[in-house]
């Protein structure tokens, strides 16, 4: 697959990932200094703006990262990022902050061990990095897509995507750095939803830059971004989950015959088309039910079950509880 075709294909996975919530972070440090980030639901985005540091999670060892670098955790596992592999870690949640608006906040130093253990130390070593020039810069996002954390989609991803010199491959990456930090110091109206349009482009350039400099990865998420005919399929099923799609309408749009289809489907994404298509629409009726309150009879009908307890028995299947169970409140 030549270089120019991928943004294409890119364009048409990205049409269906969108933000509803963020949270906006710039951590200014000085070394030695380590950061615990804990498991959570929303996606998490690190941009390294100044300084050379290094990151680990639970099943990867220390990768070096320099400034310019960016990293997109889809899931948000554990994670550390700190100055040296040798430094102690803290919790993130440990450390002072202070609120600048009510989505975006500032970690303005690390206690010179590294081991802040009250607030009040936090605070002091706050003020004592204030007065002294810092070594890194970081700015970390906490994002929630519009999909499922468990969404086939977003489970393909791998748990970190690396976007090298960011800034270099889009030179508009610091513009929007600058602009989202601008409008919650400047607390001007409609700033929260300019945040998270901000937050969405940034999201999809790392994206983009990573699946453009990953090329020895063969297999899974990236595989099926940059083949054009998987590209089409997987695009097709997620801009219409609620069609009953069959394997001779998914071979038709990749142009190929049923068998040659499934064959390719199946080595690229991992599993056979029937059971992706399956996993997307309750996924979806998920979404629909926790998020935007949908009768479970409404979803049901709209994915085309004859009745509601058809459906709740491949809901459960897949999901691993019935459909009331995923209404929040």
């Amino acid at each position: 697959m030549a270089d120019k075709d991928i943004p294409d294909t890119l364009t048409e996975i990205l049409l269906g990932l969108r933000l509803d919530g963020v949270e906006y972070g710039r951590c200014v440090t000085r070394e030695p200094w380590a950061v615990a980030f804990p498991s959570k639901p929303e996606a998490t985005f690190h941009f390294i703006a100044q300084g050379n540091c290094w990151m680990r999670t639970q099943t990867t060892d220390w990768m070096p990262l320099n400034a310019g670098d960016a990293l997109l955790l889809p899931r948000s596992t554990f994670h550390v990022m700190a100055s040296s592999p040798e430094v102690p870690s803290v919790d993130i949640d440990t450390l002072a902050r202070k609120v600048l608006s009510e989505n975006l906040y500032l970690v303005n130093g690390v206690s010179h061990s590294g081991s802040c253990t009250t607030a009040s130390e936090a605070a002091e070593a706050a003020a004592a990095a204030a007065d002294a020039e810092p070594s890194h810069i970081l700015f970390t996002g906490a994002m929630r897509f519009n999909l499922d954390p468990l969404h086939p989609l977003l489970a393909m991803m791998p748990d970190v995507m690396r976007a090298r010199d960011l800034p270099q491959s889009d030179p508009a990456v610091l513009s929007m750095l600058e602009a989202m930090e601008r409008e919650v110091t400047l607390n001007r109206i409609g700033a929260c939803g300019i945040l998270a349009r901000l937050a969405d482009v940034l999201a999809a350039s790392i994206i983009r830059a990573w699946v453009e400099c990953a090329c020895s990865d063969a297999t899974g998420w990236i595989a099926a971004v940059r083949c054009p005919q998987i590209g089409r399929v997987l695009a097709a099923v997620h801009r219409q989950p609620e069609r009953e799609w069959s394997v001779a309408e998914l071979a038709d749009v990749m142009g190929a015959s049923r068998s040659s289809f499934i064959e390719k489907f199946s080595n690229t994404v991992g599993e056979t088309p029937a059971k992706y298509v399956a996993r997307v629409k309750m996924f979806q009726a998920r979404h629909w039910i926790a998020r935007e309150g949908m009768r479970v009879a409404v979803v049901a009908n709209r994915l085309g079950y004859d009745s509601e307890a058809s459906f709740s028995r491949a809901f459960k299947r897949i999901i691993g509880h019935p459909p009331s169970e995923a209404r929040v409140g």
